[in-house]
């Protein structure tokens, strides 16, 4: 007798109910549609790069999953020089590397794909998940309205997401730069302070003060100055306002400035409303792969969940790949972690479990042809249709229907074909009418 092996989940490694994966590809679909509309053209890498290439800029080689067979042959290894990326932006840096004779610049790109990251699995954070990028690479320069545009891309999507009120934050790191230059940090401690100060949120104002002092050996009172110019809730006007009495400081901390009222003036001539978009001092993205522009977006009713969509500004995509100045902006929505805390939350409703919006009864096993041309008549008019091939009482086909979330029944007998009628059942209402066949597919376009 066959074993029989017991079925686990793997931690880390979600799947979804197929009422979940509808609202995840619903979802799913959002991103793809918005980032097209915007004129962002689709690339897909391999799933797997070279180790090499994955190392290059800072990967985290515990995080990363190398490929090898299970076995090999007499005399082969098993082992390749391949791994799963972690991330698509390192893949971006070396298309755009290998590519750019062939590309077109500004380079416009969106990409879709599954990552894999070995990390300790916990809540919000999987080790395999799909990313959601876009990005907007130049060829020596890229100009700061891209910056602009990017927030009403995020906009566009969460709105039509409908996920609730959110706020998309906004910062230039030049700022930060060149303002803690200003109170004479040491330049080679500039990048330990932004990493502390990003952590603001999650550990709270006096645990940043005891980092900075300890890590960066500032003197207590310049962190809590830096806390206070970091810490002030103000309206945006108020902030660049409050920005303009101090950005002569320094050439850096000018340029940011200026850079970020560009920034803010755009969106708005994008048409961002402005309770959908804030600058927020504290916002440093602790990667120094960040060099100018940028964001992190929140959801207003659930601040505990994080970011549900980040990125920012970089002077240099491909340094490790090529001797060619490819600066770029770009943003990453981790698509599975989201709609997961979303489901959870409940700002995402979970109903359905098909795509179809109509399930065609059978009764009279006689007149299975009839039924099947019941359903292929209102598949080709566009209406996903599901035909019940199964055995079963009327009954029983309804509770199935119910069960699956199908909006709308199709019940007929002989009384029915003899007349060249259907009942039309509404499944959330109970409303059942009898139509003229020919009449059934205009009716269901009418119910939309």
């Amino acid at each position: 007798m066959t074993q029989v092996i017991k079925p686990t989940p793997i931690s880390g490694f979600p799947e979804f109910l197929p009422a979940q994966q509808i609202v995840f590809n619903r979802m799913l679909n959002i991103v793809r549609t918005t980032f097209e509309r915007y004129g962002f053209s689709p690339i897909e890498t391999p799933a797997v790069e070279r180790k090499e290439i994955l190392t290059s800029k800072g990967g985290n080689e515990k995080e990363i999953y190398a490929l090898s067979r299970l076995a090999a042959e007499e005399g082969e290894n098993a082992e390749t020089d391949l791994a799963l990326h972690f991330d698509l932006t390192v893949p971006l840096a070396r298309y755009v590397a290998l590519h750019k004779d062939k590309l077109v610049f500004p380079f416009r790109r969106y990409q879709i794909q599954k990552v894999w990251r070995g990390e300790r699995a916990q809540a919000g954070r999987s080790r395999e998940f799909y990313q959601c990028d876009i990005d907007v690479i130049g060829r020596g320069s890229v100009s700061i309205l891209n910056d602009a545009e990017i927030p009403s891309i995020i906009y566009a999507i969460f709105r039509e997401m409908g996920i609730g009120p959110f706020v998309i934050r906004i910062n230039n790191r030049k700022i930060l730069q060149g303002y803690f230059a200003s109170l004479a940090v040491p330049s080679d401690r500039i990048a330990d302070v932004i990493r502390i100060v990003d952590k603001l949120e999650k550990i709270g104002g006096a645990k940043v003060v005891a980092e900075l002092v300890k890590t960066c050996e500032l003197s207590e009172e310049t962190a809590n100055t830096i806390l206070t110019f970091l810490g002030e809730a103000i309206d945006t006007d108020s902030v660049l306002a409050k920005l303009a009495t101090i950005q002569k400081a320094n050439d850096l901390l000018q340029t940011g400035v200026e850079e970020l009222r560009v920034v803010i003036d755009g969106i708005r001539a994008f048409g961002v409303p402005e309770d959908y978009f804030k600058i927020d001092l504290t916002i440093a993205r602790g990667l120094e792969y960040y060099t100018g522009t940028v964001y992190e977006t929140q959801l207003r009713s659930h601040p505990e969940i994080g970011s549900i969509c980040s990125g920012g500004r970089y002077d240099d995509l491909a340094s490790f790949f090529t001797n060619e100045k490819l600066p770029g902006i770009g943003i990453s929505i981790g698509l599975t972690r989201l709609i997961s805390v979303l489901m959870e939350a409940g700002l995402i409703q979970v109903d359905s479990a098909t795509t179809a919006q109509v399930l065609v009864t059978t009764m009279d096993e006689s007149r299975k042809t009839d039924y099947l041309r019941i359903g292929a008549l209102l598949r080709e008019a566009g209406i996903a249709t599901e035909v019940y091939l199964e055995k079963g009482r009327l009954g029983d086909q309804l509770k199935y229907a119910n069960k699956k979330g199908f909006p709308f029944a199709v019940i007929a007998g002989g009384d029915e074909f003899d007349r060249h009628t259907v009942k039309l059942k509404n499944l959330v209402s109970g409303e059942e009418r009898e139509i003229p066949l020919t009449e059934l597919a205009a009716h269901l376009h009418a119910k939309g």
